[in-house]
């Protein structure tokens, strides 16, 4: 990618009316755009690292076992009404029709899920069965002031699956655990897996929350272990003794969610009539899980970890490119020597973003980068000659790199 060519600006100066710091810095360094409170257009360089997120989570999702499904993100009223949901919910964006029907943009989806599961497994040999989606949410969020963090539309991969018994249902509940661990892992993020309220459903569901100064909200976990629990159902203070591995010691931290898995038990089968049919030919409730993850509010909650005074460091995996080529004066010589590399690289298919920018000093290109916040930065200048100046972005310390050797040092 040209810079030259990205239609997006960086901005030297905060919005004025952003407070949270991931909308801050993604809008200074041209990932997002604000269109009113909780609702933002993701611009070519945020796109890329939202869509680097959701396909790791597409691939953890295809490995325990889901199938991808895409579902209407308009619902009749007549669904939310079976579930008892449709005034329960506050919400939801309700609004008229053709033909005065009422409809809900969809906040969650056990409603559209669970009546199409039904017509496609209704026997003890098609369970378990587990779907899945990647799609926007709206919800009428009244705090919608955290950025990417609480927004009034926002990307969500839901999964459900289904069940013909506790114990199948447990199975999968541990190996979605995992699965969720992993992909977090593979973002950059150490998750904690946090107990919170189960609500009608059971007793606990489970939070995965990423300590940050800058988190809004509170959990308390041992800090040997890292049994954890949030702070509205937290049964132990600081400076108790966790009760799991009788070592460590309860501490209090403020952290951002990032995902979370419910246990449904037959919620919502029931509310739709679902049933399957046993190996005796007898009717028996299904079992539900839910399993939610926000890839935006991830994308969020990393930068609200990985930044520094400059700006974003984004983690490799998610990073919208891997390279930030910078080049460095208009002489021939540094510009032929800058497209080769970059040719070199795209070669190599390595993702680079190419700052061939005439017009823009040294100072503005560095500043760019470091608020851009890509992985590695690649400088060629009339001092580099030959070489490439290769530094990371979390490191003080540059050096030169011969071209023969860049490729296998970027790897």
């Amino acid at each position: 990618m040209l810079q030259s060519k990205l239609f997006t600006k960086t901005l030297k100066d905060a919005p004025k009316d952003e407070v949270s710091l991931n909308a801050v810095l993604l809008t200074r360094a041209g990932f997002i755009d604000k269109l009113a409170a909780g609702v933002y257009t993701y611009l070519p360089l945020g796109l890329r690292a939202l869509d680097k997120i959701k396909g790791i989570i597409r691939e953890e999702m295809n490995c325990l076992g889901g199938q991808e499904i895409y579902m209407p993100a308009l619902c009749p009223k007549e669904n939310w009404l079976i579930t008892g949901r449709w005034d329960k919910m506050d919400v939801l964006f309700k609004l008229k029709g053709a033909g005065d029907k009422d409809f809900a943009l969809g906040s969650t989806h056990e409603e559209v899920v669970t009546p199409l599961v039904k017509k496609f497994a209704s026997s003890y040999k098609d369970l378990p069965c587990a779907v899945y989606q990647i799609q926007d949410k709206f919800r009428n969020e009244p705090r919608a002031k955290s950025g990417l963090l609480r927004g009034r539309e926002f990307s969500m991969k839901d999964l459900y699956s289904f069940h013909a018994d506790e114990k199948d249902f447990e199975e999968f509940y541990e190996k979605a655990k995992a699965a969720y661990l992993k992909i977090f892992k593979r973002c950059g993020l150490e998750a904690i897996i946090t107990e919170a309220s189960g609500g009608s459903f059971s007793k606990y569901s489970h939070e995965f929350q990423v300590l940050t100064e800058f988190g809004e909200d509170l959990i308390y976990y041992c800090d040997n272990c890292f049994y954890a629990q949030n702070k509205e159902i937290a049964e132990h203070k600081e400076g108790d003794t966790c009760p799991k591995c009788k070592k460590g010691k309860i501490k209090a931290g403020k952290a951002i969610e990032v995902g979370n898995i419910f246990p449904l038990k037959t919620k919502f089968s029931e509310a739709f009539d679902y049933k399957y049919i046993d190996e005796k030919g007898k009717p028996q409730p299904v079992l539900m899980g839910c399993y939610g993850i926000g890839p935006s509010r991830v994308l969020g909650a990393i930068v609200e970890i990985f930044h520094d005074d400059k700006g974003i460091c984004w983690p490799e995996a998610v990073a919208p490119f891997k390279v930030h080529l910078l080049c460095l004066g208009k002489e021939e010589a540094v510009v032929k020597q800058a497209k080769k590399v970059y040719d070199e690289l795209l070669k190599n298919n390595i993702e680079v973003l190419y700052d061939d920018r005439l017009e823009a000093t040294a100072g503005q290109k560095f500043a760019d980068a470091d608020l851009i916040g890509l992985p590695c930065r690649l400088v060629v200048s009339g001092k580099t000659g030959e070489k490439v100046e290769f530094k990371k972005r979390t490191e003080e310390k540059a050096e030169l790199v011969a071209m023969e050797k860049l490729v296998n040092s970027l790897r």
